[in-house]
């Protein structure tokens, strides 16, 4: 039987397309927002664009490491990536936006998320993004740089962070930094994944839309 088309679209071809990538993270997104539960996002063979007025995070610690994923295309790709870890945080007026391209008869549809610009601020812990690029302007306490990236910490009898792991690869005598807490304000990132034990988004809206719209 032939698809339902609406005004020269497709549905059934578009939504094929888009489950993958834009559907399944949508769903994700409307069941954190009403309430707090384990999240893991990333988008297979694409980064993710995130902004913020302000992070605060408790427990900070950042090191280098490869992510791997598959591409658009199917083939298997590796992303370097620093992976910045807090084992809590508080984001506020949050955008996440991904877009995804070639999609046939449309061109680009985009999916924006929009959260805790209500007064409410997004919470998370123990929140590990893999940033590939990072703007913001930041005030670091009790700061430690040179550490081992895979040293488990004071709470085991280490001295560094520790690492997340799963599809990650990262040298665990590498270098790694930490600190107490963190505060970023006026946050620009390029993310290939994010996963968290709780990741609570208040006043979660969300759309999806012809074209290419980004955070910045």
């Amino acid at each position: 039987m032939e698809s339902q088309v609406r005004g020269g679209t497709r549905w059934k071809r578009f939504a094929v397309v888009m489950v993958p990538s834009v559907a399944a993270t949508a769903c994700i997104g409307v069941a954190l927002a009403q309430g707090a539960l384990a999240a893991s996002f990333s988008v297979s063979g694409q980064s993710f664009k995130v902004t913020a007025d302000s992070l605060e995070g408790k427990g900070f610690a950042q090191y280098g490491a490869l992510d791997s994923g598959y591409t658009l295309t199917g083939g298997n790709a590796l992303h370097p990536v620093a992976v910045s870890s807090f084992k809590s945080a508080e984001i506020t007026n949050m955008c996440q936006s991904v877009v995804t391209p070639n999609i046939p008869l449309l061109g680009s549809v985009s999916l924006v998320l929009h959260a805790g610009g209500s007064g409410t601020p997004v919470e998370a812990d123990n929140l590990y993004i893999d940033v590939e690029d990072l703007s913001a302007d930041a005030v670091f306490h009790n700061i430690d740089i040179g550490v081992a990236a895979g040293n488990t910490g004071a709470d085991k009898g280490g001295q560094g962070p520790g690492m997340k792991g799963g599809k990650e690869a990262a040298n665990p005598y590498g270098f790694a930094q930490q600190a107490e807490s963190v505060e970023l304000t006026k946050v620009q990132q390029t993310a290939w994944a994010t996963t968290a034990g709780t990741f609570k988004l208040s006043g979660l809206k969300m759309s999806v839309q012809a074209g290419t719209h980004e955070c910045y």
